[in-house]
């Protein structure tokens, strides 16, 4: 069996006539923190998304533990083990935290057994348990909305921009957590943020105009300061 949860391959991606992913390729490994990089509007967004089903690839593929799911409706899609932290967060601001928390149950009890976890990795939550979405602080929203997807059984986590909008104390606190969950599930990172994506992620993948157009080992990146400057217009 691939030790690769998620491949995809060669998707093209349209939204409306406008083709937004134009061969975009990629691997996850098992057990690994994988980050795709690329400048504002290269894509990224668009490839979590294909890859959930919110925006179905036209061609190619997207095979997950196995199977191919490219096509399928979205709810199948994330049925099958993966859960999405969306960009804009979408927490419910007019439920609790534990009511946000409690409609993210694929099946019953799914909460409950995973509290402990949840709350190890994010022990805001626990304290402001009562309280409505719409109090709380973008930080601890964008607790709450990796927690969500962390309440039923999730083989991978597709988190989008998880850092956007926080403080620096934030940043490393997001950073702690997401380290530490990804002990038990496979993460897929979009990061604007170099500097998170570097220190987060084993392996990456850059997306330029709707292509992917390298990946591999983060560690042998960050040994090729050019190639970050060209495609990130980051200096490291």
């Amino acid at each position: 069996m691939s030790s690769m949860l998620l491949e995809v391959q060669d998707i093209h991606t349209f939204i409306g006539q406008f083709n937004i992913l134009q061969g975009v390729s990629l691997s996850v490994p098992k057990g690994a923190i994988t980050a795709i990089l690329g400048r504002n509007g290269a894509g990224k967004t668009t490839t979590l998304k294909s890859i959930i089903g919110l925006t179905p690839p036209r061609y190619g593929r997207v095979i997950f533990a196995g199977e191919e799911i490219q096509g399928r409706p979205a709810y199948q899609i994330a049925a099958r083990g993966i859960g999405y932290v969306p960009e804009e967060r979408a927490v419910f601001t007019g439920l609790t935290v534990a009511e946000n928390l409690k409609i993210a149950e694929r099946k019953r009890g799914d909460l409950n057994r995973r509290a402990d976890f949840i709350f190890s990795l994010f022990p805001d939550l626990k304290r402001l348990y009562g309280l409505p979405g719409g109090h709380l602080s973008g930080g601890q929203q964008q607790m709450l909305a990796i927690a969500r997807a962390l309440v039923p059984d999730n083989q991978l986590l597709l988190i989008d921009e998880p850092s956007k909008g926080l403080a620096p104390i934030l940043i490393q606190e997001l950073m702690d957590a997401i380290r530490q969950l990804s002990a038990e599930v496979t993460v897929l990172l979009v990061e604007q943020n170099f500097w998170m994506a570097s220190h987060l992620a084993t392996y990456y993948v850059i997306i330029d105009d709707g292509r992917s157009i390298r990946s591999g080992m983060m560690a042998e990146l960050l040994n090729e300061p050019e190639t970050i400057r060209r495609y990130l217009g980051v200096t490291v």
